[in-house]
């Protein structure tokens, strides 16, 4: 079988970007997995590659049907081209080079000829341009690649995932984004992703609240007892195991987290500030509920350490394989599922979540 081609993009020329990639890839055992195409350019790869001492070779290709297994492949998206690194600092170049590379991969991986997407970080005001009107690479891919369907951002290791139900809103205008519907598709889109992607058969889910204390009754807030309570029972009824809504304060203090498959947070900051506590070394940022796969470390640029090989590649790694493990379950979900048998029972659920079978009908035998 063909091994699965990951494209690679370089992101911000000016971060640690290149030091991940080349450091994930120094290990020869990840060439057995996987077939790496780095989105990018032959001289800034070296720039970074000399900077910090590695000395990794990379197969240098124009174009993605030329790419070799067991080999680090380079797909050049700039000929030519000079461009200035700065390390450490935010240029509008280093956000042009981002943006060529990651329109290059996409493009290959809307025609097929590259399996996955995982991206390096990139700075979000300087890769701003005209094909780049968007606050993250979560809202670029969804528009991009999606084709119609909605993104779900999820930050996982193997202890933790936590989804969003918002992602890049200013505080100013969470309040008003935060309906019922809203909730709902998420938690659908969740639910799904957690079956299919990571094979986990029966999910459980935590929402956490809004408000603080969950709006103490109304007090702080109504937005509890009138949006967040509906669409937990509403997607409840629909089968979907959900909980809560928990206060968000001590729900990862307490180790609640660790009772539940998944946590659905309100916010950006509410999701992403516990979990980086808890992983942030190996932390990735998975983009579920699209078509196609796309992972990336849950570490920005770290222009404070870019050049001075300080960088941890674990987190690109991980990346890394989740991508990987996510096209092979889908794979095999699909496959197990793409020709159901017409169910002879129907389900009930109650309170404590036992499953009740009904006794089959006449017109079933």
């Amino acid at each position: 079988m063909q091994k699965i081609r990951i494209a690679i993009t370089h992101g911000d020329i000016n971060g640690v970007g290149y030091e991940v990639i080349l450091k994930t890839f120094s290990n020869p055992e990840m060439l057995s997995l996987c077939t790496p195409v780095i989105y990018g350019s032959p001289k800034v790869a070296i720039y970074h590659r000399n900077a910090v001492g590695l000395q990794e070779n990379f197969n240098v290709v124009k174009d993605a049907r030329d790419v070799r297994d067991n080999q680090l492949n380079l797909l050049n998206c700039f000929g030519e081209e000079e461009i200035k690194i700065e390390f450490g600092k935010p240029t509008p170049e280093a956000g042009r080079a981002a943006f060529v590379a990651l329109e290059a991969a996409a493009k290959d991986l809307d025609a097929g000829l590259v399996d996955v997407l995982v991206t390096a970080p990139i700075n979000k005001h300087t890769i701003q341009c005209d094909g780049f009107r968007f606050p993250g690479h979560t809202e670029y891919v969804e528009q991009k690649l999606g084709r119609g369907q909605k993104a779900l951002m999820i930050l996982m290791n193997e202890n933790v995932r936590v989804a969003l139900v918002t992602t890049h809103v200013p505080m100013a205008k969470l309040a008003q984004c935060i309906t019922q519907p809203l909730i709902e598709e998420k938690l659908h889109i969740l639910h799904q992703s957690l079956k299919r992607d990571l094979f986990i058969e029966n999910p459980r889910i935590a929402v956490l609240s809004l408000n603080p204390h969950c709006g103490d009754g109304g007090l702080l807030g109504e937005e509890e007892q009138t949006v967040i309570t509906p669409a937990i029972e509403n997607c409840f009824k629909q089968g979907i195991r959900c909980f809560g809504p928990y206060p968000a304060d001590g729900f990862f203090g307490s180790g609640n987290y660790r009772h539940f498959d998944a946590i659905l947070a309100m916010y950006h900051d509410q999701g992403l500030a516990p979990f980086k506590a808890l992983a942030m070394g190996d932390g990735v940022n998975f983009t579920a509920g699209l078509p196609i796969v796309r992972t990336s470390p849950a570490h920005g640029t770290a222009y404070d350490i870019a050049g001075k090989n300080e960088a941890s590649e674990l987190s690109f790694r991980q990346a890394v394989f989740t991508a990987i493990d996510v096209f092979r379950n889908r794979l095999k979900y699909d496959e197990a599922f793409g020709n159901p048998l017409r169910k002879q029972y129907y389900e009930k659920r109650d309170d404590s979540d036992k499953l009740k079978l009904d006794q089959v009908t006449e017109d079933d035998v």
